[in-house]
Parts: structure tokens; sequence; C-alpha cells
């Protein structure tokens, strides 16, 4: 026998925007923590710097607070597609996108990549930095959608990740 349905109809897309609208309303009303999920994109030789950030969002008393779905070593494969695949899976399950920018992050040949693919599924992106200035060279996709660029500082990039999420 084949496998058959429940014998019900799927949601119209009105039906499900009205769902993830309410569902939406009552994480807000039931005292959400405020963490959101996030994908952090970063040059590969940025790896010691971006452990810091996620070793700040671990801890009690940080401003900074959030699910890490990043990856936590690059995909082990020469193929382009399998690593699109499983990095599109991750971004899809965030509603964030922070992305560490410095003097490498500009030649780097998926920090593009995963901007634009961010923004093409509709996630938030915040662009943060390390120092007092910006690095004079920023992914061209941070420049192209006006990617909000802030310093490392706590409260700045909590706030950041904030507005970044709820206008999404």
């Amino acid at each position: 026998m084949g496998g058959g349905g429940g014998g019900g109809r799927g949601l119209t897309p009105n039906e499900l925007n009205e769902l993830e609208q309410k569902a939406k309303q009552s994480l807000k009303a039931s005292g959400d923590t405020g963490k959101c999920n996030v994908f952090i994109s970063f040059a590969s030789d940025d790896l010691g710097d971006v452990n810091m950030l996620r070793a700040q969002a671990k801890n009690d008393n940080s401003d900074i607070e959030f699910n890490d779905w990043s990856l936590k070593e690059p995909f082990d494969s020469k193929k382009a597609d399998y690593i699109k695949r499983g990095i599109r899976e991750r971004i899809r399950q965030c509603s964030v996108t922070i992305v560490y920018v410095s003097d490498k992050t500009a030649d780097s040949k998926w920090v593009d990549w995963e901007i634009r693919e961010s923004i093409a599924m509709g996630k938030g992106v915040v662009a943060m930095h390390k120092g007092d200035s910006a690095p004079a060279r920023l992914p061209k996709a941070v420049i192209e959608y006006k990617v909000p660029v802030v310093s490392w500082n706590q409260k700045e990039l909590a706030k950041a990740i904030k507005k970044q999420s709820e206008n999404r």
C-alpha cells in the first residue's frame, strides 16, 4: 500500500503567515529569553577572535546572548556545492548573520557569498569589527546592501543583533 496522506490539506501561504505571526507574538508575550540564533561569517584566519566572541556569548555577565549555528570547523571538502548546502542549512536555522570583519575578510571566498545568501533568505545581517574603526576594505555585499557595521562592544553588538532580528 502507498503512504496515504492524513486526508487533510496543506496550509495556504496566508494561513502560514498568520500562524507565523501568532507564534512570534506568543514568544514575545511569554518573556522570550532574548537569545536569537546567529550564524557567524568570518575569514578562517580570524577563528581565534571569533572563538572569543563565542565565549563572550556564553558568559552569564555578558550583554551578548545568542545561540551559535555557524561552523566550528571548515567543511572538509573541495566540492563547492556540498559546502554551500551545508552553510545554507546553518544560515536557514538562524535569524541573524554576524559578519566579523578584519583586514582579511574582503579576501575570503566565502564571506561575501554568506552575506548575500543570508540576505536572500531574509535574515538580518550585522558586521562587527575589533578596534576603533572598521577595516578599510569590507566585503562587497556589506557595502552594496548597506549592512550596519558596529565595533566589538558588547552593548552595541547586542543592540544591533536585536534590531536586525526584529527587522528581518
